[in-house]
């Protein structure tokens, strides 16, 4: 099972290291040793966690947007693979972004995709978003 250091979680987050210890403190993060003593966190129990915040909104308020671009990469931490014998749905949260995959079952076995593993959504599209709020 992947373990990750605070920094590590915390950069997936996109929360400071202190936020995690915070989180930690209180409880709502589980935080064991590694081999060496450093404090990590499970893999899985951070993609439940990253999962989690997301549904609630709780990750990371940036405050208001003044614009607004995404980078084509998204390096995160799978919170769900859905397989069935032909397809895979994989979910990664990526910071404050949640990035779907659809590839096949073969591809998300041989890469061992599963919650707690880290990755990177590489994005290519023809047709992009791009938004820039009204200030008030």
């Amino acid at each position: 099972m992947p373990q990750l250091r605070i920094a590590d979680a915390a950069r997936l987050l996109g929360v400071s290291d202190d936020t995690v210890r915070r989180w930690a403190d209180a409880g709502r993060l589980t935080l064991t040793a590694d081999d060496a003593g450093r404090q990590v966190i499970a893999g899985a129990e951070l993609a439940r966690f990253a999962a989690a915040q997301h549904s609630a909104g709780d990750l990371l308020d940036a405050g208001p947007i003044v614009g607004q671009s995404a980078r084509n990469r998204f390096t995160g931490i799978v919170t769900k693979v859905t397989k069935d014998t032909v397809m895979a749905q994989v979910e990664i949260q990526a910071g404050p972004f949640r990035v779907v995959s659809l590839m096949s079952a073969e591809a998300a076995t041989e890469l061992g995709l599963e919650p707690g593993v880290l990755a990177v959504a590489s994005v290519k599209s023809t047709s992009v978003v791009v938004e820039v709020p009204v200030l008030p």
